[in-house]
């Protein structure tokens, strides 16, 4: 599996070991590995720790070889593989690697040009819970993410709820990915590598930063009707009991499911965009007819809704009640009139978002997913002909290569050297002058996206020195919810100016900011991208050293049928089967509960491209343009489930809203106090013996285990349990939630990133410009050894660099006065920062 010395993959040249287990470090070297990366995989004697047909996606385009580190013989020879090798990866709990002879700092200082990867549970200096066993779900349940399912679950009373989604792992592998390249590229400026820790914990909690942040007087308006109503339930004292069909007549109508004529169920989602709920309703027929009895749009809801001269405006999330329900009620008549795909191609070709709701199962072998290299076929030598998740992400030269990975193979330990030893490693000379503290520092990005997972990705690459200018509308397409809201978190460390690039003077502002960019990030389709002129060609045009990287919904190596079909996170939930499986019918889908579940991962997924290219350009001096997608993301937070292949068993992993865990030894157990998380596999079995208080399970059928452990745990304290499962080696954690975790790891602004604080780390923005105290994440899961890791600054009002950047790039005070009295730039959208 040498590199094809004519293959155009950006990381051909890149030597890997792969030590990892499980999910998250094999998964990582997977990436690379697609890339180009030459990736040794590291199994000991006994094979896997993680026995599951997942394996063999997590092993494509790598060589196995099976080595006992316990033995001196096998210390020898992952030694050698490290000699050989540009990247390390390992994803044990702390010290374990170094106990068994490889120390990542002993090595790099005898080679400072590796770059060692560690991907631990919970962080190294977290001294309270870095030697726990922190299997995936015992890392969820203590990061609050079954207990802070969502508002859904809240009013149902499901409280904690499951889900099977390795969110952790797949954050982390994104995280971790991107790390490792951006410290390739800044190898090839100063000759030196970097020892990097990603705690699982802190990417999860990364992944979910749109939920943990805390807005201190956060205006009425800003408040949906399911969150309304767990207020009132709280404080008149009422249970939460709510069932599913009662739960539905809370939810947006343009936010919501509706079922069609063939049974099955169609997601909209178009409640913040001034035109996609207005084409919505002209498709369905009902635009004149609301219009008629007083629904309105709103010149400016950026205003205060006081002096709106309506309690409604189309466009605006959330609607009031009672609209919300008369729309509601006409929408749900007109959706029974055809069916699912019907809609899909309604919606798609009409400019709005929306899709059918479908199983995993119905998306694996999807035209789409297929013909766009969503999906991809390998001949697995175990499972034989094997449908498996495509790319994450790729260069749009050298994409169509990733289409045909390579099955895992198994090989000697000297085949595996041999490998290594033919591909030459390449450093420049170590210079001081070249060493910069950030690893993207001097980087100018300009950041054209919208919503969450565009603007989320370049976000990211500001913790590492990048200069981002974000360039929006002068006047607002997406109400203040969407913008402000969402800004607080993807515009912080950003410079915004906000400008009309449809018209001549702002494309010619645009084209300014383009000539002076290494880098341009767009969300948007390939329809949108060639109607706005930033085709590969003109970008040659304007600025042939930029790198572009465009992430959209349904795009993948090839075009599809969807490939220009707008959609957001909710969508690609709905069209992959995620919203069915965590609802767990057709008739009852629920969408996964966390804002920006598939957002998220997807901007870290086009940071990867944008680092991966950067990297490329210093080797190569290629150019390539970058890109991403949800629908692509989405193999990676099903991927324990997300494959198919002859003689697959039914696709009935864990599902539906009654899920407590996976047996009667992984699920969720009540305590004196509260909820316990067990994550035990049957070989730990015996180890059930070492624990007081329920020593006994192991003596008692399978089928009745769980009616004997329920009745013990409600005996003892949650803390006390996790404690003594602690201790006998079985993974457990208390099921917290992000309120809790936020209040006890939060702290005064005091310009620092938060990665010295353990594995929950929260600021408290005390002055921050909204005028509101604002508690959020900080930018903490990926820790470097050299590099620097730099803080993030509060987010600022949309529009207050518009001067500053305008005169930077030459234009006079007066010339820019006339470009705002023209209304083609704009200082602010509004007089608020957050719209009352």
């Amino acid at each position: 599996m040498s590199p094809n010395p004519h293959s155009q993959l950006p990381l051909k040249d890149v030597k890997v070991i792969d030590f990892g287990q499980y999910m998250a470090g094999p998964a990582v070297a997977m990436i690379l590995a697609d890339l180009g990366a030459t990736v040794i995989h590291v199994d000991p004697p006994t094979g896997p720790m993680w026995e599951s047909p997942a394996n063999a996606t997590l092993q494509r385009n790598k060589l196995i070889v099976t080595i006992d580190l316990k033995t001196e013989e096998g210390l020898e020879q992952a030694l050698a593989l490290i000699e050989e090798a540009d990247i390390v990866i390992e994803s044990f709990r702390p010290g374990v690697m170094q106990r068994l002879g490889i120390d990542f700092s002993a090595l790099r200082e005898e080679r400072p040009e590796l770059i060692t990867l560690s991907m631990p549970g919970f962080a190294s200096n977290d001294e309270l819970r870095r030697d726990w066993r922190a299997f995936e779900s015992v890392i969820a349940a203590h990061s609050g993410v079954f207990t802070d399912m969502g508002l859904n679950r809240v009013l149902m009373g499901i409280n904690p709820s499951f889900s099977p989604l390795p969110l952790g792992s797949a954050y982390g592998t994104m995280l971790a990915a991107t790390a490792v390249t951006l410290a390739l590229q800044a190898r090839e400026r100063t000759g030196l590598g970097d020892e990097i820790e990603v705690p699982i914990a802190c990417a999860l909690m990364e992944g979910l930063c749109y939920n943990s942040i805390k807005i201190e007087g956060l205006p009425e308006r800003y408040k949906t009707q399911r969150e309304k109503e767990i207020e009132r339930r709280r404080i008149e004292g009422a249970p939460m009991n709510l069932d599913y069909d009662e739960l539905q007549e809370l939810l947006d109508p343009f936010y919501r499911s509706y079922k069609c004529k063939d049974g099955r169920m169609f997601y909209v989602v178009c409640p913040s965009h001034k035109e996609h709920a207005k084409r919505c309703l002209k498709v369905l027929g009902l635009y004149d007819e609301l219009v008629e009895e007083g629904l309105v749009e709103e010149p400016d809801t950026y205003a205060p809704t006081s002096q709106w001269q309506s309690d409604v405006s189309l466009g605006v999330y959330p609607l009031p009640k009672r609209w919300a329900d008369h729309i509601a009620a006409r929408m749900k008549e007109v959706f029974l009139t055809r069916t699912s795909k019907e809609w899909e191609k309604i919606f798609g070709r009409g400019k709005f978002p929306g899709a059918p709701q479908r199983w995993l199962q119905e998306w694996i072998h999807d035209d789409h997913a297929e013909t766009a290299g969503l999906m991809i076929e390998v001949d697995d030598p175990e499972f034989g002909l094997m449908t498996q998740p495509g790319p994450m992400v790729w260069l749009h030269d050298s994409g169509h290569e990733m289409l045909t990975p390579t099955p895992r193979r198994w090989v000697s330990f000297d085949q595996a050297l041999a490998v290594l030893h033919r591909i030459e490693t390449k450093l420049p000379r170590v210079r001081a002058r070249n060493a910069k503290d950030g690893w993207l520092e001097g980087v100018k990005v300009l950041d054209l996206c919208n919503v969450i997972a565009g603007p989320h990705s370049v976000a990211f690459l500001a913790r590492f020195g990048a200069d981002i200018i974000k360039v929006d509308p002068a006047k607002p397409f997406y109400d203040c919810w969407n913008t402000v809201i969402f800004g607080l978190s993807h515009m912080r460390s950003k410079r915004s100016l906000l400008t009309d690039i449809q018209v001549p003077r702002g494309r010619e502002i645009l084209d300014e900011l383009i000539r002076q960019s290494d880098v341009v990030v767009w969300n948007a389709t390939d329809r949108q991208v060639e109607r706005m002129g930033l085709t590969e060609a003109e970008m040659q045009r304007i600025n042939p050293e930029a790198i572009f990287c465009q992430l959209d919904c349904f795009s993948g190596v090839k075009p599809g049928p969807r490939t220009n079909y707008l959609g957001y996170d909710d969508l690609v939930q709905a069209t992959t089967g995620i919203m069915l499986r965590f609802g767990g019918s057709m008739d009852t889908p629920e969408e996964h509960a966390h804002v920006g579940t598939i957002d998220v991962m997807c901007g870290f997924g086009a940071s990867l491209g944008v680092a991966t290219a950067l990297y490329q350009k210093l080797r190569t001096r290629r150019v390539s343009r970058v890109k991403t997608s949800l629908s692509a993301l989405s193999g990676l937070a099903q991927m324990p489930f997300c494959y198919d292949y002859e003689r697959r068993s039914l696709f009935d992993e864990p599902s539906g809203r009654e899920l407590n865990g996976y047996d009667d030894l992984s699920r969720f157990y009540f305590t004196a106090d509260g909820v316990v998380l067990i994550s035990a596999y049957e070989r730990d079995l015996h180890k059930f013996a070492q624990v007081p208080g329920i020593e006994g399970v192991v003596d008692v059928p399978p089928e009745e285990r769980a009616a004997y452990l329920a009745p013990r745990f409600i005996n003892a304290v949650a803390t006390d349990w996790v404690e003594r499962l602690q201790k006998a080696g079985i993974a457990a954690a208390v099921c917290e939630n992000i309120e809790a975790l936020r209040s006890y790891n939060s702290r005064r602004w005091d310009n620092t990133p938060g990665i010295d604080r353990g594995s929950y780390s929260f600021t408290v923005y005390d002055e921050h410009p909204s005028g509101h105290v604002i508690t959020q994440l900080d930018p903490y899961a990926i820790r470097p050894k050299r590099g620097r890791i730099y803080p993030l600054a509060p987010s600022e009002k949309y529009g207050s660099s518009s001067r500053q950047v305008l005169e930077e790039l030459g234009h006079s005070p007066e010339e820019i006065d006339r470009l705002i009295a023209e209304g083609v730039v704009s200082e602010s959208w509004s007089e608020e920062y957050l719209p009352t």
